[in-house]
């Protein structure tokens, strides 16, 4: 059965490899070229593709615009304490976009991949 993914344009795939298995928990389901992998985590499937190789996604629109990375869409993982999540990641030298904000639904902070994407590290409120 077809499942919900997203893709992120990477720099590299392989530092996007390393990135989100080593920090965020994602697994390496299939990596069949250089430029392309797909990785898995509580059922989400991230594609990761390069800005250059054979596959569609590196591939420039007719007029001209060719995908890049580190736009503002993100992926959002629920942490339970987000403090702690944030000092082991900025211990192990991760940027973030901004510092941890507080809103009506939680607290949440932007983590940049290597290649400037964003994922969100998101922390509900207690109850």
């Amino acid at each position: 059965m077809p499942g919900i993914s997203m893709r992120y344009i990477v720099d590299d795939v392989d530092a996007a490899l390393e990135f989100y298995t080593r920090h965020l928990g994602f697994s390496v389901a299939l990596h069949p070229a250089p430029s392309f992998a797909i990785l898995t985590r509580d059922g989400f499937r991230l594609l990761v593709s390069g800005t250059t190789g054979p596959g569609g996604a590196s591939q420039a629109m007719l007029d001209g615009r060719k995908p890049e990375p580190g736009g503002w869409n993100r992926i959002q993982i629920e942490v339970a304490d987000l403090e702690a999540e944030v000092t082991k990641l900025r211990r192990a030298g991760a940027h973030f976009r901004n510092d941890i904000v507080q809103g009506i639904g939680g607290k949440q902070i932007l983590l940049e991949d290597p290649a400037g994407n964003p994922v969100e590290l998101f922390e509900a409120p207690k109850r």
